[in-house]
C-alpha cells in the first residue's frame, strides 16, 4: 500500500496546489507535501529492512483482457531510487524559495507532478504502466523548462523533447514486440516479459531499441547533444530535477529491463556500449575544462560521471553494478548541490561566468565551505559519497578490462582538474566589482545545504547501509547473465 501512496500523494498535492492563491502559501504547501512524501518513503525503507527485503507489492486489475495490471512494488534498487527522489524534491522546492516565479501554483504543481511520475517509473512492475509513467515524467519537465527557462528556451526545450520522445517510441515498439512473445495469455508483467522467448536476432533488435531510449535519457555519447543546452537554459529547479533524478531513469531502465530481457545481446554488445560510455567520459571532461560558464561546466561534468555509471552497468560484475546503484544516489545529491551553489552565485552577482568572479570566500565563507564539501564529493575524495561508488565502478571495470578501467579512471583526474579550477577562479583570490558586495548564506539557505552535506558525509562514512539494500537485487539481476 505504501507504494500506491507514494504515487497518489504527490498527484493529489499537485492538484490541490492549483487552487491556492497566495505565493507564500503555495511554497509552504509544496514543501510540506514533499516532506510528507519523504516520510512515507522512509516508512517504506524501514518496512523493507525489517521484513527481510519484502517487495512491498500491490496489484490491482486494470486492463486484464490485455494483460495489463497496476502492479507496483519496490526491490532494493528501486527503493534507493525512490528515496533519492523523495529526498531531493523537498531540497529543490526549498531552494526555489529564493525565486519569485510567475504563476507559482503551476510551477510547484509541475514539480510535484514530476515527482509522481518519477516515483511511478521506479515502482512499476508492469511494462505498459512503466512506459506510461516514463512518458508522464517528460511532460512537466518540458513545461518547467519551456515556461520558466532562459533565453532561447523554446528551441532548446523542443530539441530536448524530440530527442527523448523519439527514444521513448523505440522503447514502446520493443515493449509491444515483447508482449506478443510472452506465453498465452499475453501479459505486460515484468516476470512475463523477462520470460519471453527471443532468438539472438530478436534480442539484438530489442536491445537496440531499449539502448537508444535509455542512452538518450542518461545521456551517453553521441546522444548527449541535447543535454548541455537544456541544463544551462532550464531554471535552477528544472536543471536539478533533470540532472539529479530524471537521468537516473535511463540507468535504472538498463538494469531493470535490458539485462534481464536481452541478456545475450547485452553480453555481446557490452564492449561497444562501454566504449561509447568512456568516450563520453573523456570527451565531456575535455569540453568541461574549456568552459567559462559554471552551469555549462557542471552539465558536461554530469555527462562524464554518468558515462562511468553506464560503463559499470555493462561491465556486468557485482562490484560495478553495486557501484552503479550507489553512484546514482551520490551523483544526484552532488549535482543538485552544485546547481544550487551556482544559482546562488548567479542570483547575487548577476553572472555565472567564471572569469568574472573571484574572491567569494572572503565575503561568503559559509558558501565557500559548503561549495568545497559538495565539490569534494563530486571529485570522489575518500570518505565522501562519491568515493565508494567510483571505486566500485572502477574495480568492476578492471575485472572486465584493465584498459577500459584505465581510460574510465581519467574521469577522476579530469574532474579534479576542472572542478578545482572552477573553485579557485570563483572562490579564491581577490574580490572584484562583481563580487565585492556578495552576501553570505542566510540561515534559510543553510537549511537547504545541511541535508545534502549530511548525506555526502554519511554515505562516505557508512556506505554499507545502502549497499546492503541493493546487493541481493543486484545479484538477482546478474543471475540472468548466463
Amino acid at each position: 500500500m505504501l507504494t500506491v501512496i507514494l504515487i497518489l500523494l504527490p498527484l493529489l498535492l499537485s492538484l490541490i496546489i492549483i487552487a491556492i492563491r497566495r505565493e507564500k502559501a503555495i511554497r509552504q504547501f509544496a514543501l510540506a507535501g514533499s516532506l510528507i512524501e519523504f516520510g512515507v518513503a522512509v516508512a517504506a525503507f524501514i518496512q523493507y529492512k525489517t521484513s527481510c527485503h519484502c517487495n512491498l507489492l500491490f496489484t490491482a486489475d486494470w486492463l486484464s483482457t490485455l494483460g495489463v495490471s497496476l502492479k507496483f512494488g519496490m526491490d532494493g534498487i528501486s527503493l534507493l531510487m525512490v528515496m533519492l527522489t523523495t529526498f531531493l524534491v523537498p531540497v529543490i522546492i526549498l531552494a526555489s524559495f529564493r525565486h519569485s516565479y510567475h504563476r507559482p501554483a503551476a510551477f510547484y504543481s509541475l514539480i510535484l507532478l514530476m515527482e509522481m511520475a518519477l516515483t511511478g517509473v521506479f515502482v512499476s512492475f508492469d511494462g505498459l504502466v512503466f512506459y506510461i509513467f516514463w512518458e508522464l515524467a517528460l511532460i512537466p519537465a518540458y513545461f518547467i523548462c519551456a515556461v520558466w527557462g532562459g533565453n532561447d528556451r523554446i528551441r532548446i526545450t523542443f530539441k530536448f523533447f524530440i530527442y527523448t520522445f523519439t527514444g521513448s517510441l523505440f522503447m514502446l515498439v520493443a515493449l509491444l514486440y515483447l508482449y506478443f512473445k510472452t506465453p498465452l495469455p499475453h501479459s505486460f508483467d515484468f516476470q512475463w516479459l523477462y520470460a519471453a522467448t527471443l532468438t539472438p536476432v530478436e534480442q539484438t533488435w530489442i536491445f537496440g531499441a531499449f539502448f537508444l531510449a535509455f542512452a538518450i535519457k542518461i545521456p551517453i555519447f553521441p546522444l548527449h547533444t541535447w543535454q548541455p543546452d537544456t541544463y544551462s537554459g532550464a531554471p535552477a529547479a528544472g536543471s536539478m530535477l533533470l540532472a539529479g533524478i530524471m537521468l537516473k531513469m535511463g540507468i535504472y531502465g538498463m538494469i531493470r529491463w535490458m539485462i534481464p530481457v536481452c541478456h545475450e545481446a547485452v553480453q555481446q554488445y557490452a564492449s561497444v556500449a562501454i566504449i561509447l560510455a568512456i568516450t563520453g567520459i573523456v570527451y565531456a571532461s575535455v569540453i568541461a575544462i574549456r568552459q567559462s560558464d559554471m552551469k555549462r561546466l557542471v552539465a558536461y561534468s554530469s555527462i562524464a560521471h554518468v558515462g562511468l555509471i553506464a560503463a559499470g552497468v555493462f561491465a556486468l560484475t557485482p562490484n560495478a553494478m553495486e557501484g552503479a546503484v550507489i553512484q546514482m544516489v551520490s551523483h544526484g545529491i552532488n549535482i543538485v548541490g552544485l546547481f544550487i551553489v551556482i544559482d546562488i552565485i548567479e542570483q547575487r552577482t548577476g553572472t555565472r561566468t567564471i572569469g568574472s568572479l573571484g574572491g567569494i570566500a572572503v565575503k561568503a565563507p559559509r558558501l565557500a565551505i559548503v561549495f568545497m564539501i559538495i565539490l569534494l564529493g563530486s571529485i570522489a575524495l575518500p570518505l565522501t559519497n562519491g568515493f565508494i561508488g567510483e571505486f566500485l565502478l572502477l574495480l568492476g571495470l578492471f575485472e572486465y578490462s584493465m584498459v577500459f578501467a584505465a581510460i574510465a579512471g581519467l574521469t577522476i583526474i579530469f574532474s579534479a582538474v576542472y572542478m578545482l579550477w572552477m573553485y579557485q577562479r570563483t572562490m579564491l583570490g581577490k574580490t572584484n566589482e562583481t563580487t565585492e558586495k556578495i552576501s553570505d548564506l542566510s540561515w534559510s539557505e543553510m537549511a537547504v545545504f545541511v541535508p545534502l552535506v549530511i548525506m555526502i558525509i554519511w554515505i562516505g562514512l557508512f556506505p554499507g547501509l545502502f549497499l546492503d539494500v541493493a546487493l541481493p537485487d543486484v545479484m538477482q539481476v546478474l543471475n540472468y547473465i548466463k
